[in-house]
C-alpha cells in the first residue's frame, strides 16, 4: 500500500488536553506512515501527552500556536491538515501563501458555527452522521466517504493493568476557580484511602469518557436515574474526568443512584477496562460525532449500550454488538430499563460483539488505512 509521494504534508493539532480527537490524531499518523507519506504534526508546547503515545515515523514538532510560525515551518505548496477548524485569518493566510488546507470535522456541525470550514479546500467526515451536517451547513467541497475511526488500544506507553482511583477534574487553568482548586487537591489527595477496582455483583455498565458538555451525560441521567433506580443490582462505573462544573452536574443527576455510581477518574490502559464491564453505556447523540469509545469496546468484546440515532446507528449492531434503545427524552428511559431488566433476568443475551468481525473490520486501522490511500488524490489536490 505504499505511496512514495513528495508533497509535503502537515498536520495541525494545537490541543492542551487529551481526548477523541489526539486518538485519532495518532492513529491517520499510523496510517500515514503506512501509505509512505513523509508528515510533520505541528502541536502545542505544553500538551506534553504526544510524549506518551505510540508513534511510527511521525516528525512531533512543538510550535507556537499562532500563524505564522505555522507558516514559517513549512516548505512550499503543502498539504496542511487540521484537527477541527482554525481561526478565520489563519485559514485565509495559509491558502493565501499557495498551500492546500483541509479539515477533519470531529464535530458535527449542527448548532455549531456553520461558517467554520469556510475558506477550506475540502473537509472530511468522521461519521456519515458529520458528512450529513457539513452538507447541510452548504459546504460544497467534502469528501464523500466518512473516515471512520479505529478502534486504538494500544495507543499509551501505560499498560498497567490495575485500576486505582484518580483525579476526577480536567482543571481549566484559565480560570480561576480551576486553578485554586488544582492548587487545593493534591494537597488532600495523598490522605485519601487508597481504592483498587474490583467489579461488584450484579450488573455492571461503564461509562469510558471525558467528562464532557457534547456527551450530555447530566441530561441523560436526570432522565434515566429515576428508572434505573428500580433495577436491582445494577452498578455505574465511571472512568474519565472533565471540568468542575460537568463533574458537579453529573454528580447532581445520579444523585437518585449514587450508591450504585463509583468515579474513577482519567484512566490510561481503557482496554483492561472494557475487559472488567459487562456494557459501555453511551452518552446522548445528537452531539457526538462517532463515539471511539464505543469501536474500542466493542474491539474488547464488551457490548454497547447507546440511543438508537446516527451517529450509534453507524457504529452499534443492534442485537449483535449491542442495544440501542429508544432516546430517554421521549420515554424517560422506559426503553432502556427493560432491556437491563431482560437481560438481568437472562430474557436478553450479553451479546458477543467478536462473533461479527465483518461489523468489527470496519473500524481496524487496516480499514482506515485503505481510506486514506483511496483519498490521498483528493486529500493532496489531484484529483
Amino acid at each position: 500500500m505504499h505511496t512514495h509521494n513528495t508533497t509535503p504534508f502537515y498536520q495541525i493539532n494545537f490541543q492542551k488536553q487529551f481526548g477523541g480527537g489526539e486518538v485519532y490524531t495518532q492513529f491517520l499518523c499510523q496510517a500515514l506512515d503506512n501509505v509512505g507519506m513523509n508528515h510533520t504534526l505541528f502541536v502545542h508546547p505544553n500538551a506534553n501527552f504526544w510524549h506518551d503515545m505510540v508513534f511510527g515515523n511521525t516528525r512531533i514538532q512543538a510550535i507556537t500556536p499562532d500563524i505564522q510560525p505555522i507558516l514559517d515551518n513549512m516548505t512550499a505548496n503543502a498539504t496542511v491538515l487540521t484537527h477541527g477548524s482554525i481561526p478565520k485569518d489563519w485559514r485565509m493566510r495559509i491558502t493565501a501563501s499557495g498551500h492546500r488546507l483541509v479539515g477533519i470535522a470531529h464535530m458535527p456541525l449542527y448548532g455549531r458555527d456553520q461558517q467554520a470550514f469556510d475558506g477550506y479546500d475540502c473537509v472530511i467526515g468522521v461519521s456519515q452522521y458529520v458528512v450529513n451536517s457539513l452538507h447541510d451547513a452548504g459546504l460544497k467541497s467534502v469528501y464523500p466517504q466518512p473516515w471512520y475511526g479505529v478502534a486504538n488500544l494500544h495507543r499509551m506507553t501505560d499498560t498497567s493493568q490495575t485500576i486505582t482511583r484518580k483525579s476526577l477534574y480536567d482543571w481549566d487553568l484559565r480560570k480561576g476557580r480551576d486553578r485554586l482548586l488544582s492548587w487545593i487537591e493534591p494537597l488532600y489527595t495523598p490522605f485519601l484511602p487508597k481504592t483498587v477496582w474490583q467489579k461488584k455483583a450484579g450488573l455492571t455498565l461503564g461509562i469510558v469518557s471525558r467528562i464532557t458538555p457534547i456527551k450530555q451525560f447530566p441530561l441523560l441521567f436526570n432522565t434515566i436515574a429515576p428508572t434505573l433506580h428500580k433495577i436491582p443490582n445494577l452498578n455505574i462505573e465511571i472512568f474519565g474526568s472533565g471540568g468542575y462544573a460537568s463533574v458537579r452536574d453529573l454528580k447532581q443527576a445520579l444523585l437518585p443512584i449514587k450508591n450504585q455510581v463509583r468515579f474513577w477518574g482519567h484512566q490510561n490502559n481503557v482496554a483492561s477496562i472494557y475487559n472488567k464491564l459487562d456494557f459501555l453505556l453511551t452518552g446522548l447523540p445528537e452531539k457526538e460525532a462517532l463515539g471511539l469509545n464505543v469501536l474500542e469496546a466493542q474491539a474488547c468484546n464488551l457490548p454497547v449500550l447507546a440511543v438508537d440515532a446516527l451517529p450509534f446507528q453507524e457504529t452499534v449492531l443492534d442485537g449483535k454488538t449491542g442495544y440501542l434503545f429508544n432516546d430517554p427524552r421521549r420515554d424517560q428511559g422506559q426503553h432502556l430499563h427493560d432491556i437491563l431488566n431482560d437481560i438481568i433476568n437472562g430474557d436478553k443475551e450479553r451479546l458477543q460483539p467478536s462473533t461479527h468481525q465483518q461489523h468489527l473490520q470496519q473500524f481496524t486501522l487496516d480499514a482506515f488505512t485503505q481510506r486514506i490511500a483511496e483519498a490521498l488524490p483528493f486529500l493532496l489536490g489531484k484529483m
